[in-house]
């Protein structure tokens, strides 16, 4: 595979996660609505890590902003302070391997209404994402 056909790899799988968070809110699954809206925006920004550095060594975090400050400096327009922000948001609902303690504080804090404002944050950052390829 080349880089083109590695990246569009990473970004297929994206728009499906994205697409599962969607498919979480609509049956109410709040917690694991944001949980797909973080992988959707990680796997995008591997995409780019790949592109930019290299598809071989792509970090095995799930914390986007250090996944992005790897590259940041190739990138054709500065990451806002707000942006990282919400990189750190999303990286707190990561849930694989979590303890069962951890997740359900976070599904206490959880609420429809904010699942639903992270959702649209996210479609908006993953567009302009996608804006991001060299």
């Amino acid at each position: 595979m080349d880089k083109q056909e590695k990246y569009n790899y990473w970004e297929n799988y994206a728009q499906e996660d994205l697409k599962t968070a969607e498919a979480m809110l609509q049956t109410q699954r709040w917690i694991y609505a944001i949980f797909m809206c973080q992988q959707a925006i990680e796997k995008l920004v591997k995409g780019l890590y790949g592109l930019y550095l290299d598809f071989d060594n792509i970090p095995h975090t799930h914390n986007i902003s250090r996944l992005i400050n790897d590259f940041v400096d190739k990138l054709p327009e500065q990451i806002s302070t707000d942006m990282f922000d919400f990189f750190d948001l999303l990286t707190r609902y990561y849930l694989n391997n979590r303890y069962p303690d951890y997740v359900n504080e976070l599904s206490q804090q959880t609420k429809e209404v904010n699942s639903k404002e992270i959702y649209n944050k996210t479609k908006e950052v993953f567009t302009w994402l996608l804006t991001l390829k060299p």
